[in-house]
């Protein structure tokens, strides 16, 4: 007999799009909750009932324990699925909704609470045989004992927040006179994200891997791996592109039975990651996710088996039916990261509206994204999950970058550029890497603007005038369409700099202040035109809502233009003006400066923070403040004025 019914998907975007999708095509009827900001979301869209949950911000909508589960009740549902992050690893959720009668799909509190704090689960793992990165977890927070027991570890080492998670709360020393001023920043950190400033040390071992084992147990005593991924590929902690497998089937074996040791040490019961750090062939536990993970799809893509499916069915009580001889790989599987951010400004969260979202077919793509939402800052900036499958490694990385190249997002800045040069790497192709990748391999140039598509974006906002003049054109033949018997037509567009474009036919001439480029535009189809650039074609998908604005998706960079002479109404364009507006929506989370005050250059003024992110705003020019428009603690939209600058003049 089940247990339940139907089910509230206590989470948004494409987590709460991808399990509704399962728990419908399973029979269960699905509740979703969104609040004031998701309320044009995909995923409020496709369950069955959606409600109202709450403002936008997170405390007061996804975060809201009682009221997720008076929703519960007043639809009478009969479970909760978490997703993850939000309320995924909170043991008094979980405890709330066994009190209430409501079927959590996760563990228990009891195992949530142990390998919620990672003092705590690294002491229970060290007893349970299970290796550790040598460090320290103790009780006494004290500083003397911290720099005592970090000289005993020895440098370069980690402080990281005992409750952390999800990459937050995590900084690497080089040097004892570095520890005491990480100490403070990561207990800071930690008490303003987590609640909880307890801390822990922890050898940093730069040159390894970063593997997980994901584990499924059920309520019958029955515990199994299905097998690895690595998530080596981070930046700031942050895993971007994962992969599936990538061990030996020795290795494999250790760690998985390693794995399967740690959980059954808890009593763990539905879907769980063990995390390791990889040195060579040893292995330390880092800690468990007690939760479904991103990533949880490289695992299904190779294994067959949907993750999700397998959660509700030991949620209702029944055994998984698989034993560990009964799990097999085929294949190869990627999963790359989608983030709303700005990799050329230091990845800034992105926000703004989707002016077109057209993902690529040949690739799994999980979103909740559409045409005409908005992205907010009040969320995780990840919008989408790319995932490849191929019968090998290279066939699987070729597919996504296929993928990558063949999507287009305008509207918002995100890192698709950064993902497909990472997966262009050289050692990334040859595989495998560390978690020091990004770090090693990437320099500013990478995270450059093109200087070719700003010239191809010139070039086609006059060709676009030019379609729409003739369009406006009476009794014009077509054949004179693109013909002039006389010279060149100059037009100036100014986007970063300035660039003249000059056409005869269908041969456009774009120069800048340092180089020129022949265009010739072979074709065009609607918002797609192939060109030539001297002796390479490009396909080039282009968006121009208004004149003067135009998006340009071109191998695989997606990128905005606002052509500035289109809105000044001035050929002269100032740069460095004094005036400081905040780069994104968020609150002001700390202001440095006061008016009076000298400063140089480069300095930091303010922090705005913004989808978990804190993110520093620094002077473009040097001189006096005059004004400062805002107290710390209010909220700021994008463009907004923050405060004036006297430039100093040179």
């Amino acid at each position: 007999m089940e247990k339940f019914k139907s089910i509230l998907v206590a989470n948004r975007g494409e987590i709460a799009v991808r399990i509704i999708r399962t728990a419908k095509a399973l029979g269960y009827r699905t509740i979703a909750l969104y609040s004031s900001a998701d309320k044009d979301s995909q995923h409020a869209k496709e369950a069955d009932e959606s409600f109202l949950l709450g403002p936008s911000s997170l405390e007061d909508s996804y975060l809201e324990q009682e009221r997720i589960i008076n929703f519960a009740k007043l639809c009478s549902a009969e479970a909760i699925h978490p997703g993850y992050g939000f309320l995924s690893e909170n043991p008094d959720f979980t405890g709330k909704c066994e009190s209430e009668g409501l079927i959590f799909i996760g563990p228990k509190k009891d195992s949530i609470a142990l390998m919620g704090n990672k003092a705590k689960a690294k002491r229970h793992m060290e007893k349970a045989g299970v290796p550790c990165i040598p460090g320290y977890q103790g009780e006494d927070q004290s500083d003397k004992r911290l720099i005592t027991e970090a000289k005993k570890i020895g440098f370069p080492l980690m402080v990281k927040a005992a409750a952390g998670g999800g990459g937050k709360g995590m900084r690497i020393v080089h040097s004892l006179e570095d520890l005491k001023s990480a100490l403070k920043i990561v207990r800071s950190e930690a008490l303003s994200v987590f609640g909880n400033n307890e801390l822990i040390l922890e050898k940093a071992l730069l040159n390894s891997r970063h593997v997980e084992i994901q584990v499924f147990a059920d309520t019958h005593g029955n515990v199994i791996h299905l097998g690895e991924r690595d998530c080596s590929v981070q930046r700031r902690y942050q895993k971007i592109i994962e992969e599936a497998p990538c061990l030996s089937e020795p290795l494999r074996k250790s760690l998985g039975d390693a794995a399967v040791k740690a959980a059954k040490s808890i009593g763990y019961v539905g879907a769980g990651t063990i995390e390791f750090l990889l040195d060579g062939i040893n292995f330390y536990f880092m800690e468990m996710n007690t939760r479904l993970q991103v990533e949880h799809t490289v695992t299904e893509m190779i294994t067959g088996l949907d993750l999700v499916e397998l959660q509700i069915q030991v949620a209702q009580g029944r055994p998984l039916g698989l034993t560990q001889k009964d799990i097999s790989f085929k294949g190869h599987a990627f999963e790359a990261r989608l983030y709303a951010e700005d990799p050329s400004h230091n990845f800034l969260p992105s926000t703004g509206k989707v002016e077109l979202w057209s993902p690529a077919k040949g690739v799994r793509i999980d979103t909740g994204l559409s045409t005409g939402e908005k992205v907010t800052p009040f969320y995780d900036p990840m919008v989408a999950k790319f995932i490849s499958w191929g019968k090998n490694r290279e066939e699987a990385r070729n597919r996504l970058i296929k993928g990558l190249k063949e999507s287009v997002l305008f509207g918002v800045k995100t890192n698709k550029t950064f993902l497909l040069k990472a997966l262009a790497k050289e050692s990334l192709v040859k595989g495998p890497v560390s978690t020091d990748f990004i770090e090693k391999e990437f320099t500013e140039e990478d995270l450059a603007p093109s200087n070719l598509q700003r010239m191809v974006a010139a070039c086609l906002q006059y060709y676009c005038e030019r379609e729409d003049s003739f369009k406006e054109s009476l009794l014009v033949s077509p054949s004179l369409k693109n013909w002039t018997s006389g010279p060149e037509i100059f037009k100036t567009y100014y986007y970063t700099e300035k660039l003249t474009v000059s056409a005869r036919g269908r041969n456009y001439r774009v120069k800048s202040a340092k180089i020129e480029k022949a265009i010739t535009f072979l074709s065009h189809e609607k918002n797609k035109v192939v060109l030539q650039v001297e002796e390479t074609k490009y396909s080039v998908i282009y968006h121009s809502p208004e004149p003067g604005r135009l998006f340009v998706s071109m191998e695989g960079r997606d990128e905005y233009y606002e052509n500035k002479l289109a809105f000044s109404g001035s050929q002269k364009i100032e740069d460095g003006d004094g005036n400081i507006v905040s780069p994104m929506h968020g609150i002001l989370f700390e202001v440095f400066v006061k008016p009076g005050e000298k400063v140089e250059k480069g300095q930091c003024l303010a922090i705005v923070e913004a989808m978990k992110m804190q993110n520093e705003i620094r002077s473009e020019v040097e001189g006096v403040v005059s004004k400062v428009h805002f107290e710390k603690g209010v909220q700021v939209t994008a463009g907004q004025l923050i405060m004036e600058i006297e430039v100093k003049e040179n």
